[in-house]
């Protein structure tokens, strides 16, 4: 159970309408539940423009959003990702182990995906890239890319803030953290 109810169906039109977007069809999340109850925290999390596509091809995306959520330690929107997304990111049973565990030095990745992840961590630990890493990322993806990579981080780090702070039970049929 979450520390903070979430809300229960029938949901109010607009926001049911919101849902439907969102979730394309399938049940909406608890951590939407929870959000979409309390109009302003609702308002500013869909705010964020963050859970469209974007101009970072798929697998990057995901990338992005799987390690930021493993680094932070969300179990609960990693699995949510992993289930709902590895597949059609192309991303094997050995790279979404890697978002979890290992460096970007792990050999499943390519050199772009070496830079994405470097990025991802050096923003995670010290909240900025050096020149050298924005050198990395800058070789491999354009400045509407970076600024987006940098967005998701911060993004989803705040996603997993919530998702950690209010203890969200992890949804049934999402993936769950690899062991060791």
């Amino acid at each position: 159970m979450s520390r903070i109810a979430a809300l229960a169906p029938p949901y109010p039109p607009h926001i049911q309408a919101q849902f439907d977007r969102i979730m394309r069809g399938a049940p909406p999340l608890a951590l939407f539940r929870v959000m979409a109850g309390h109009a302003r925290a609702w308002e500013k999390f869909t705010a964020g423009s963050l859970l469209d596509r974007g101009p970072l091809p798929l697998r990057a995306r995901e990338i992005v959003i799987d390690r930021t959520c493993a680094l932070n330690a969300c179990e609960y929107e990693w699995g949510v990702h992993v289930s709902v997304f590895a597949q059609g990111a192309r991303l094997g049973a050995e790279e979404v182990r890697a978002t979890v565990i290992g460096g970007a030095d792990a050999p499943c990745w390519s050199a772009a995906e070496r830079a994405l992840i470097a990025a991802v961590d050096a923003l995670h630990h010290r909240s900025t890239l050096s020149d050298a890493e924005f050198a990395a990322v800058k070789a491999h993806y354009d400045d509407d890319q970076i600024l987006e990579i940098i967005l998701l981080c911060g993004f989803y780090r705040t996603v997993s803030y919530l998702a950690n702070g209010l203890a969200l039970p992890l949804e049934d049929d999402a993936a769950r953290f690899p062991v060791g």
